[in-house]
């Protein structure tokens, strides 16, 4: 039979060792937590001018939606419009794209540094607004629903007015194989990112339209620009990459 003393120096023998198993607990915590780790940086992607293997099957003939795209004789397009990965000279974030309105150009930035530019042909509704905005809304084969006050230079267009329903799809439509819609604060600022026929406006002023690309880049261009992917448009020139 254990005396008063007995039990008091029993249980204090036994409260010591919990405390220093509860310590021991607590130490192992705290040293097997692993160092948290360090954030790498994307790779670079390399920077090489297209070649002519290249550049046929680029700007070569396509079927794409039941429609046969005609091949672009880029041989007669200045090289610096053609789609290329370039240095990007935007500092912007990864995903967004850049209109360089004034150099007609279009770049989706990419990580790593680097952007993927396109040549571009700039209509009179193209410089008409600049800030920032996102892509709302992208369409393949888009109709062409031409506005009233277009319809009022042009009472000619009147058949493709949005309450005849637009002009249908296909080679001839002035928004060709894409359209990329923006808007800004939840409303159509009416700019597009659009397809063209035309290939011979690329780098150049137009006299209708908005932002147009070869239908073959602007296939390429949708399959790069997600659904509320921020724009940028600029009317001021950004700094041209050195050439590759």
């Amino acid at each position: 039979m254990f005396t008063s003393r007995q039990i008091s120096r029993r249980s204090f023998l036994l409260s010591s060792m919990s405390m220093t198993a509860a310590l021991a607990g607590c130490q192992t915590t705290t040293t097997a937590t692993a160092p948290a780790p360090v954030p790498q940086a994307a790779p670079a992607r390399p920077v090489v001018a297209p070649e002519e293997a290249e550049l046929q099957k680029r700007y070569g003939a396509l079927e794409d939606g039941g429609h046969t795209i005609p091949a672009v004789p880029y041989q007669q397009i200045d090289p610096k419009f053609y789609r290329q990965r370039v240095p990007d000279p935007t500092g912007e974030a990864p995903g967004t794209v850049v209109v360089d309105t004034a150099s007609r150009f279009l770049y989706v930035v990419e990580p790593g540094g680097t952007a993927m530019r396109y040549g571009v042909g700039i209509g009179r509704d193209g410089f008409a607004w600049q800030g920032e905005g996102i892509v709302h809304w992208r369409q393949p084969w888009p109709r062409w629903k031409v506005p009233d006050d277009m319809i009022k230079r042009q009472p000619h267009l009147a058949r493709y007015s949005v309450k005849n329903g637009g002009m249908e799809p296909g080679i001839k439509n002035p928004l060709g194989a894409r359209a990329l819609y923006i808007f800004q604060d939840g409303k159509d600022t009416l700019y597009r990112l659009h397809g063209s026929p035309e290939w011979q406006s690329i780098g150049k002023a137009t006299s209708a339209g908005c932002v147009r690309l070869i239908n073959q880049d602007v296939i390429d261009l949708y399959t790069r620009v997600p659904y509320h992917a921020r724009i940028v448009v600029r009317q001021s020139a950004l700094p041209e990459p050195a050439a590759v």
